[in-house]
């Protein structure tokens, strides 16, 4: 009865004619640049569409201490907000713990699990699906055919048999060599059977195997045998990873601004799921190209969003 209620609730929060001002309450984790793109990505689309919506923006900073004054913020003094924008990790898990009476619309979180099981919730998170992961490692390394990956969770054993998926679409192109790690101590060993075994290093979102103190030895491994290294982020391809997806964080902004748009104008937010990001962006480390014997064709060196030299 009480999930009943809350959405109704929420039903009865998001008709609203899109031409009527509403209030949207923006809860940003942290204050790293991807968060201001997505949060300057929202206000320009969202003002755009809805020139009398106001946006108030509470800030975390990421820290915890300033959740009280997010939800003081939210219920808004007798004005509660017509729905709430939650930006980051921390922003998201906090207001979808308090807060089931108002339509929450989140952005940069890592994937849509974050949002199981929450009625007046959707949004728009980071991770690329499978497909898509793969489409691209394609275009960037035609000539693969073993796509090595090393897997910790039963998150990450999904996405392994999502990929021998998409491998059987593709006809046998290329095959999927997966090894599961039961600990980081075991990541010698595993990445030892990879040798011979696999074109590529195909990393996944798993932050027990790819992490700070894990990069090291991934990146080695890499060099020494070369076979290249898809790295999680831009951050990673600096490091040494010969390329990795990255999202235009501005346009995130801009997809949860679209979001906000439908639910203020009536729509539900059961029949609006999460998304991924609609723009794939990638960067190329050329150093670590040359070092591994990879030349790079001209024209995806120009479709880069960044190289690194």
């Amino acid at each position: 009865m009480t999930r009943l209620l809350a959405l109704l609730l929420v039903l009865a929060a998001a008709a609203r004619p899109v031409d009527q001002p509403a209030r949207v309450v923006v809860v940003l984790s942290a204050d790293a640049a991807p968060y201001q793109q997505a949060l300057a990505g929202l206000r320009r689309d969202l003002l755009a569409t809805m020139p009398h919506a106001t946006l108030d923006v509470v800030a975390l900073h990421g820290d915890t201490a300033g959740v009280p004054d997010a939800l003081r913020a939210i219920r808004g003094g007798g004005v509660p907000a017509a729905l709430v924008v939650t930006l980051g990790t921390l922003a998201t898990r906090t207001v979808i713990a308090e807060v089931h009476d108002i339509p929450i619309v989140a952005g940069m979180i890592l994937n849509a699990a974050e949002l199981h099981s929450t009625a007046n919730a959707t949004g728009v998170y980071l991770e690329y699906p499978v497909d898509v992961q793969l489409d691209w490692l394609r275009r960037l390394l035609p000539d693969t055919r073993r796509v090595g990956v090393l897997y910790h969770g039963d998150e990450g054993a999904q996405r392994v048999v999502d990929a021998r998926r998409v491998a059987a679409f593709a006809g046998g192109a290329f095959t999927v060599v997966a090894i599961r790690v039961a600990d980081p101590a075991d990541l010698p060993d595993a990445l030892a059977q990879l040798t011979n075994h696999a074109d590529v290093l195909w990393s996944l979102n798993d932050p027990v195997i790819y992490n700070p103190e894990t990069a090291r030895s991934l990146l080695m491994f890499s060099l020494r045998n070369r076979i290249p290294l898809v790295g999680q982020s831009t951050a990673w391809v600096r490091a040494g990873a010969l390329y990795a997806l990255d999202r235009d964080y501005d346009d995130v902004g801009v997809q949860c601004a679209e979001l906000v748009a439908r639910i203020l104008a009536g729509e539900a937010v059961g029949t609006l799921p999460p998304a991924p990001p609609r723009k794939v962006r990638y960067t190329l480390n050329r150093r670590t190209a040359a070092v591994l014997g990879f030349p790079l064709p001209d024209a995806v060196v120009r479709g880069a969003a960044e190289v690194v030299d």
